[in-house]
């Protein structure tokens, strides 16, 4: 098996660092101004990264860097992605209701 293919658990700030190509004081920084950037510590207490937090840091890169968001303006956004999701799914579950009780009918027929 290729060593690309496999993913890892967790990533050091130094890691997150090269993938994002964000300097570490930023991430740092970031993890100060977006509560839900909040890498776990190991037993050193070093910051370490999942997978989904180096998502995030994406996200909040694409915010700040190309669409020019302000800070406070990237928070908003991240809450109004986060309401607009709930939303989304709640309009899901109830399409989903809808399309087994059209199903059932159906088969009664």
């Amino acid at each position: 098996m290729p060593a690309e293919s496999i993913r890892k658990l967790y990533y050091s700030i130094g890691e997150v660092s090269q993938i994002t190509g964000l300097e570490q004081h930023v991430l740092r920084y970031w993890e100060t101004e977006f509560p839900e950037l909040n890498p776990q510590k190991n037993r050193a207490g070093r910051r370490i990264y999942t997978r989904s937090d180096i998502d995030f840091i994406d996200l909040i890169k694409q915010l700040l860097k190309e669409e020019k968001y302000t800070i406070e303006g990237a928070r908003k956004a991240l809450v109004q992605a986060d309401v607009d999701r709930s939303r989304e799914e709640a309009l899901r579950t109830e399409l989903l209701a809808i399309r087994n009780f059209l199903t059932d009918i159906l088969s009664r027929l």
